[in-house]
This record gives C-alpha cells, structure tokens and sequence, in this order.
C-alpha cells in the first residue's frame, strides 16, 4: 500500500494523518509534514494513525523529531495505531512520551 500523509490546522490543533506504510522511503514525508505542522505553533499535535499498517524505525525516528520539535508544551496524541503500529511505539518506549487515544474528538483533546 502506498503512503500518504496530510495534515491541517483547526482552533490550535495540528492534525497529520498518516495512510499506508512508513518505512525509510517515504519518512522524509512525514518528517515535512510535523515541520509544517510545527510552523503552525500549535497547542497540540494529533496523528491519526488508524490507517498506517507499518512502522519502521525510520517512522519512529521521526515520531521522537516531531516530539523533540513541538516542544514539552506541546501535547502529542496518537489516535488509533493498529496493534503492529502501537506495538513498535510500546516496545521503544515512546509511548511514554506521547498519549495514545482510541478514537479523536476534538472537544476531547481541548479539555486534557
């Protein structure tokens, strides 16, 4: 499955939206899209993440830039990984420096 990877910006809400798999061919993708996301100065980043079937470790390199890039003040939320997703995120770590969501609402992420 291809990759693609798009992103918004609504009331302080950077959102990235990752489809396919992430692997070292395509990671300079989404490392532009949290550099401009970044740019937007957001309050909290969100990458849905329900339709990204695979990570590699180039993907997890870019999950710690964009953490490292948005700053501690900037919540990082991780919708949905499918099981395979989440476990590579679980077994770096990284879920401890990111919040893991079932499902988006932005309401929700504005009261956290």
């Amino acid at each position: 499955m291809a990759f693609t990877v798009s992103s918004s910006m609504n009331n302080g809400i950077a959102q990235v939206t990752l489809v396919g798999e992430l692997d070292g061919g395509v990671a300079g993708q989404f490392k532009t899209a949290v550099e401009e996301a970044a740019a937007w100065n957001p309050r909290r980043l969100v990458l849905l993440l329900q339709d990204l079937t695979y990570m590699s470790s180039a993907g997890l390199r870019v999950l710690v830039f964009a953490r490292q890039k948005m700053g501690s003040h900037v919540d990082l939320y991780l919708v949905a990984p499918q099981e395979s997703v989440q476990e590579t995120i679980e077994m770096t770590g990284f879920d401890q420096s990111c919040i893991i969501i079932d499902t988006y609402d932005p309401v929700v992420i504005e009261t956290f």
